[in-house]
């Protein structure tokens, strides 16, 4: 077993178990992509809350382990080689806890790269652009007397919500009928979306109907039910 408190990090959230992989997080839909992995996969994990209200994600210790102070982040004791490997961006982290573990990432070359490709039409796309939207929408933004910034980003969050609609046209998932990596960065944004943002009637959510079903597929996943309280709010 490898020692961890050489990471600074662990300084601030000491490891209970130090042989499991460490998860600073928190349920965001960012922070509950790598939690509802680590359920879907099995890989024991310690997962340690990253308080925003108390500014832990700008912490020495947090930027030791993420310098862009965004959550999520891992230290697995046992990265490649039988090494500590601290990473940090959910998408990165994804693909890595995926050839970690033999799942939710395709062998074949084709269909690897077809998902890493709707991985990163999410990672630059359907978040930041829901990220805005619930900002101009539900946060500060709202206040302001300028519409615009909103407008453009309803109409771009729903020009992206066509392209994931059509694509799923008589398809269980994104990649067809195997689950992946691609609907566990995907969906918990969706369901951000229409749930804490309140957003599903500017967007006219109901008219996206292969989305609307395959969330619905997504939620009654028992990992994805697990994985979404995780790290528990105190």
């Amino acid at each position: 077993m490898n020692n961890l408190a050489a990471f600074p990090v662990t300084h601030k959230w000491p490891a209970l178990h130090p042989d499991r992989l460490q998860l600073y997080s928190l349920p965001t839909p960012n922070g509950v992509k790598v939690s509802i992995m680590l359920e879907e996969t099995g890989l024991p994990y310690e997962p340690h809350l990253v308080n925003f209200a108390s500014n832990d994600q700008t912490s020495p210790e947090f930027l030791s382990l993420s310098p862009n102070n965004k959550i999520p982040a891992i230290l697995d004791p046992n990265g490649p080689g039988g090494q500590p490997l601290a990473l940090f961006e959910s998408g990165a982290i994804l693909i890595y806890l995926a050839e970690k573990t033999g799942q939710f990432l395709p062998q074949d070359a084709a269909a690897r790269y077809e998902t890493l490709q709707w991985l990163m039409f999410q990672m630059g796309g359907i978040g930041p652009m829901f990220g805005q939207l619930g900002f101009f929408h539900k946060f500060a933004g709202k206040d302001y007397d300028d519409k615009r910034p909103l407008e453009r980003y309803v109409a771009e969050s729903k020009r992206l919500l066509g392209v994931l609609d059509k694509h799923l046209e008589g398809r269980s998932w994104i990649m067809g009928e195997a689950y992946s990596i691609a609907d566990i960065a995907t969906f918990p944004w969706v369901r951000n979306l229409i749930g804490f943002y309140e957003a599903g009637e500017l967007v006219g959510f109901e008219d996206f109907t292969n989305v609307k079903r395959v969330l619905a597929a997504f939620a009654a996943r028992p990992a994805v039910v697990r994985g979404l309280d995780i790290p528990l709010r105190t």
